[in-house]
C-alpha cells in the first residue's frame, strides 16, 4: 500500500523516503556529524520550500503515517512473521520521549513495548553487556522501542571509561582492541536478530548544542518541567565533543545493510517526528506482509457461526 499523501507532497518525497534519505548511513560510508544539518533546511529543495510550508507538509505526513502505522501494526501483529526493534539514541533533550509519544500514539498498546534503559543494576552488571536488552527484545508480531540501548556501552561508557570497572571484565589487552570487539559483538548480535525475523531501525536524533541549551532552559524556567531536569544533564554537556566523537565512531562502525543507522535532524521536533514515522511506516509496508489465510475448513466454520448469529 502506498502512502496517498506522497502524491500531494512530491517535493518532500526524497527528503523523507527511507530508501534515498540522506541520513540513512550505508555500511561503507564514513560520516562526520558536522556534515549533517540539525535544523529544517537540509538541502536546496527544502530551502526553496521554506520552513512554514515544510512544517505544514511534515505535520500532514506525520498524521497520515500515524494512521498508516496503526493499520500496518495490525497486519504486523496478525502475521507474526517479523518483530520490529526501534532504537532511539541521542544527546539529552534530543526528543526521544517525544518521538515515542507522538509517533506511536495511534498504535495499539498490546502490540508495542517501550523499554527505557537507565544506569545498569547490580544484577545487570553481573551479565554480559547485551543481556538486559536481550530479555527486553520484542517477540514476533510486536514493535519494541528502546529508549537508549546497548549502544550506551560504546557511548557513555566510552566517554566515561571508569564505568568499565564495575563490569568486572577480564583484563583488557588494548583499548582499541576492546572497543573494536564491542562494535563487532553488536553487529553480530544484530545480524543474528535480523536472520531470525527482527527488523532493526536505529535512529540518532541529531540535535545542536545550542538547541539543547534552549530546551534545558525551558525545563528550568517552567515549574511543570522541573521534573525532567537532572544535574547530570549539565555535567554531561562538558563532554559534548567526546560524545560527538563516540557517536561518529559508533555509527561508522555499526551501520550495516541489515541494521542501518539514520541520522535524524532534531532541532525541530515536528521534523524529527515526521521523519521517524515515515521511515517506520515505509519499512513495515515494504515487508509485503498479508493477513493469515484461512483453510477451507476454517472458512466453512466461520460461515456457520455467522449464520447462527444472524438467525438469533
Amino acid at each position: 500500500m502506498q502512502i496517498k499523501l506522497r502524491d500531494q507532497v512530491e517535493e518532500m518525497a526524497c527528503y523523507t523516503d527511507s530508501s534515498c534519505y540522506k541520513g540513512r548511513i550505508s555500511s561503507n560510508l564514513k560520516i562526520r556529524l558536522r556534515d549533517f544539518e540539525t535544523g529544517w533546511a537540509q538541502n536546496e529543495q527544502t530551502k526553496l520550500l521554506g520552513k512554514s510550508k515544510l512544517k505544514g507538509m511534515a505535520n500532514k505526513l506525520l498524521e497520515e503515517n500515524r494512521w498508516e502505522l496503526s493499520r500496518a501494526q495490525e497486519l504486523f501483529y496478525a502475521s507474526s512473521k517479523y518483530a520490529l526493534l526501534v532504537i532511539l539514541q541521542g544527546m539529552d533533550a534530543a526528543g526521544k520521549d517525544g518521538i515515542i509519544e507522538h509517533v506511536m500514539c495511534g498504535v495499539n498498546p498490546q502490540g508495542c513495548n517501550v523499554t527505557s534503559f537507565k544506569q545498569p543494576t547490580v544484577v545487570e552488571l553481573k551479565h554480559d553487556f547485551l543481556w538486559r536488552q536481550t530479555v527486553a527484545l520484542p517477540e514476533k508480531g510486536m514493535i519494541g522501542i528502546f529508549n537508549r540501548s546497548y549502544y550506551e556501552e560504546v557511548l557513555i561508557v566510552k566517554v566515561h571509561r571508569e564505568l568499565l570497572q564495575s563490569q568486572n571484565l577480564p583484563s583488557i589487552s588494548s583499548d582499541r582492541e576492546f572497543w573494536e570487539s564491542r562494535y563487532e559483538e553488536i553487529k553480530d548480535f544484530e545480524r543474528h536478530l535480523v536472520r531470525n525475523g527482527t527488523v532493526i531501525l536505529k535512529f540518532f536524533l541529531h540535535i545542536s548544542k545550542s538547541e539543547q541549551k534552549k530546551r534545558f532552559l525551558e525545563r528550568l524556567s517552567d515549574p511543570n518541567k522541573h521534573w525532567k531536569f537532572s544535574e547530570a544533564d549539565i555535567k554531561e554537556r562538558d563532554y559534548w565533543a567526546d560524545y560527538i566523537k563516540a557517536y561518529e565512531d559508533t555509527i561508522n562502525k555499526t551501520s550495516t545493510k541489515w541494521a542501518p543507522w539514520y541520522v535524524i535532524p532534531s532541532d525541530h521536533k515536528w521534523l524529527a517526528r515526521s521523519l521517524v514515522a515515515e521511515i517506520m511506516t515505509t519499512t513495515i509496508l515494504s515487508l509485503g506482509m498479508k493477513f493469515p489465510e484461512m483453510s477451507e475448513q476454517r472458512l466453512r466454520a466461520i460461515e456457520l457461526f455467522k449464520r447462527k448469529l444472524e438467525s438469533e
